[in-house]
């Protein structure tokens, strides 16, 4: 199964929907706001990613970004869960494999093969 996590009013999350949506991918899109990130996605997320995938371009990260780097890095991981919207989005997800974060058309195609 093919997972696309992230929130509904984000401009980039709603490009990977639309482009998910108009190659008849199926997919199926999980909301933070409705279902926030468990630690153990974190942890998954962040082993592929590098890091933490924290987008530190956004305003949640901006409004909170002193007291978040104080944090040692498991109290980010629960920041994260609690404050999803700082985590760099979309993430595309097949099963337990991270296709891509954020949305990069021809890193779709060729992860998805279409």
């Amino acid at each position: 199964m093919i997972y696309l996590f992230g929130i509904p009013n984000c401009d980039t999350v709603k490009k990977a929907r639309t482009y998910l949506e108009s190659r008849s991918i199926a997919f199926e899109f999980v909301d933070f706001k409705k279902k926030p990130p468990t630690v153990e996605l974190i942890e998954l997320w962040q082993k592929s990613f590098g890091g933490l995938p924290v987008n530190t371009k956004g305003q949640t990260y901006k409004k909170h970004a002193e007291e978040y780097e104080a944090l040692r890095e498991k109290e980010k991981v629960d920041f994260l869960c609690k404050y999803s919207s700082m985590i760099k989005r979309p993430i595309l997800q097949k099963d337990k494999e991270v296709l891509a974060f954020g949305f990069i058309e021809n890193e779709f195609k060729e992860k998805l093969g279409k």
